[in-house]
């Protein structure tokens, strides 16, 4: 992976976090990091998700694709914050 690659996984889970964050109601107790964190993560595991269920390369935007990352970003604050309020 470039450097370019990195970034561009970066600019994308920010805003998958973001995005994944919206989705969840209420209030969440984790910083920015960690929804940058769990963006990240929602996003590779969601592009891989796309290709296994054959919907990643499709013309034009890929919004199931889409659809999948913020939901597995919605989990994934959701997991964090559930966890962060049990300490």
């Amino acid at each position: 992976m470039e450097i370019s690659g990195i970034f561009t996984a970066i600019v994308i889970g920010i805003v998958i976090g973001v995005l994944g964050r919206l989705v969840v109601p209420g209030r969440q107790h984790i910083g920015v990091l960690w929804t940058i964190a769990v963006g990240i993560v929602a996003a590779l595991i969601g592009t891989a998700l796309a290709a296994a269920v054959g919907v990643a390369d499709t013309d034009g935007p890929d919004w199931i694709e889409w659809i999948i990352q913020i939901g597995l970003a919605a989990v994934g604050v959701a997991a964090l914050d559930r966890a962060k309020a049990r300490r």
